[in-house]
């Protein structure tokens, strides 16, 4: 029997219930970040390749024009956050943890900071692939942490057909509040946005998911639906990681996602809710992706909230506006749950940064590792069914190819309901990460 049916509540079997945090941002609206003296474009800010850099040392550029070109299906343009000089195109540390190549742009004080307009458009008499083009020259990706290109996941694979396209607007990780000031906020562009999906992927109908702990979102968006009811929205259980893709199909229509396959495959097309207000933000005025909302919380901030920050803004600044009043702390991109500690000050926020979320000393787990107990709360927790305890122990072996071939490793997509509950402070999400980095060099070097 569906769960659905058996509790009488849209949702999902196992998971975990982590304490919010959210109240420090959820009530603030978004506020514009002031510009940053200087601005750290990264080169790669997507999934596959990196676009390439059309301007040189020296050059003016003008906010919101197109500095670096797609290189490929995967890739999307760069368009500059600021008006200013370049400055150089260097290796600089970037949220991966390792240096890129990245756009070094020198803010000129004097400017009034306006983007540079592009073609208006007639978003009712494009065609499908005018869209899914102009969906790219944005360099929209997935705002909601994957960075994938949404053009590409707008164009549908042969011989796959879309009936519905989900729209995610859950946001569980603790303390991070982006989308839902997204929905309360923008909510014709997100409606646009949606249309303008539906139309990429001819899909009759939308679906947005939304956590039952945001009522005021709902109360919000309702009165902007269709009369025709094409598109709805459903409030799920306020449960962690109820934002994950198949997390959040399978408590919306109680169907699965199979293993290593698309969404495509059972008939959906799923969104992030900031990524589909953005396109309906961008795409009638032919402009580019050069700002987004982020939030910036955490311990010792006299000025946390939610903020419009250029993309290239580096943390030192943020910092800085934001009133950090601490010694130190651990700075994190993203939710503390799948989020990336920044490893320098100079790192920049990306198209694919949600959040950064400061961390004092108290808050961060610096309890010692010790042997597993074989008590089974990981297998409890795990929302795909997995066994996170013997996938530890394969990983402590370094027996990465049976964790593959036969535990599944590669349907993990790296919640961390495991390493949250585990009582012995063993870090599975880490070891998982691990083996999948060695195993991808594994098949690499064998050809």
């Amino acid at each position: 029997m569906s769960l659905l049916k058996l509790f009488g509540r849209k949702t999902f079997p196992k998971g975990i219930h982590p304490v919010e945090y959210k109240e420090q941002t959820s009530a603030r609206p978004t506020r514009r970040l002031p510009f940053a003296p200087q601005i750290i474009v990264p080169l790669s800010q997507n999934i596959g390749k990196p676009p390439i850099a059309i301007v040189r040392k020296g050059q003016h550029v003008e906010r919101g024009e197109v500095i670096a070109v797609a290189d490929g299906a995967l890739s999307v343009p760069l368009h500059a956050p600021v008006t200013g000089t370049v400055k150089d195109i260097e290796l600089m540390p970037t949220p991966s943890g390792s240096k890129k190549d990245c756009i070094i742009i020198d803010t000129q004080p004097s400017s009034s900071q306006i983007p540079i307009q592009g073609e208006a458009r007639d978003i009712e008499a494009m065609s499908r692939d005018e869209l899914i083009q102009a969906v790219k020259d944005t360099g929209m990706v997935g705002l909601g942490g994957a960075s994938f290109p949404t053009h590409f996941k707008m164009t549908v694979p042969e011989g796959k057909q879309v009936h519905t396209v989900i729209v995610n607007g859950c946001e569980c990780e603790p303390f991070m509040t982006t989308d839902h000031r997204v929905m309360l906020e923008n909510v014709n562009n997100l409606i646009l946005g949606i249309r303008i999906a539906m139309k990429c992927v001819d899909a009759s109908r939308a679906m947005i998911g939304v956590e039952d702990n945001k009522p005021d979102v709902l109360a919000a968006i309702k009165p902007h639906l269709p009369e025709d009811g094409s598109i709805t929205i459903e409030a799920v259980e306020t449960k962690y990681p109820q934002g994950a893709e198949k997390m959040l199909v399978y408590s919306l229509l109680g169907l699965e996602i199979p293993a290593g396959g698309l969404p495509a495959d059972i008939g959906l097309a799923v969104f992030n809710v900031a990524t589909l207000a953005e396109i309906g933000r961008l795409l009638p005025h032919g402009q580019g992706l050069i700002e987004r909302v982020v939030t910036i919380t955490g311990d010792d901030l006299e000025k946390p909230g939610n903020y419009l920050v250029p993309i290239g803004t580096p943390l030192r600044y943020i910092l800085h506006y934001a009133g950090f009043t601490g010694q130190q702390a651990e700075l994190i991109l993203g939710g503390p749950m799948m989020g990336s500690a920044a490893a320098s000050l100079d790192t920049p926020v990306t198209k694919g940064t949600g959040a950064v979320l400061v961390l004092d000393q108290r808050a961060t787990k610096n309890d010692d590792i010790l042997p597993c107990i074989k008590c089974g709360k990981c297998l409890q927790a795990c929302p795909i069914n997995l066994n996170p305890c013997e996938l530890g122990q394969l990983a402590a072996k370094r027996r990465y190819d049976v964790m593959e071939e036969q535990y599944h490793l590669n349907d993990c997509f790296e919640c961390g309901c495991c390493s949250y509950v585990c009582p012995s402070n063993i870090p599975l999400v880490q070891y998982f990460r691990i083996a999948k980095v060695l195993n991808r060099e594994r098949r690499l070097n064998n050809g």
